[in-house]
């Protein structure tokens, strides 16, 4: 008696139509969207501000200004052409490189460790 009741519970419960069906694709996507929104929140903006900042910094750098490479090298910008810089790096040492790999000057590294 007892099986006999379990059974057809459970038959009944597997032939039951299923309540609510399958999500429409909108509601399949939302999740994506909403992860997308913190992502661009979160990184993707930040980053391009950063970008926009950095190269600002590089249109304005000029001769004679003290820098920090992006490998750690500190010196004195000697010369300046649209893709390449000249920096002292010792009395009469002067390396040629791109440009992009000046990563700050030395005055806002040194303000930046004032602050910790």
């Amino acid at each position: 008696m007892l099986f006999e009741l379990l059974v057809n519970t459970a038959h009944a419960q597997a032939a039951a139509p299923a309540a609510g069906g399958q999500p429409s694709t909108l509601e399949m996507f939302v999740p994506f969207i909403f992860i997308f929104v913190i992502f661009y929140f979160l990184i993707i903006r930040p980053q391009s501000k950063r970008q926009k900042e950095h190269q600002k910094f590089l249109n304005e750098i000029k001769r004679g200004d003290e820098v920090i490479t992006s490998s750690g090298i500190l010196g004195r910008i000697e010369g300046i052409t649209d893709q390449f810089v000249t920096v002292e790096i010792a009395d009469g040492v002067k390396v040629k490189m791109l440009r992009t790999q000046i990563a700050t000057t030395q005055k806002a590294a040194t303000a930046t460790e004032d602050k910790k």
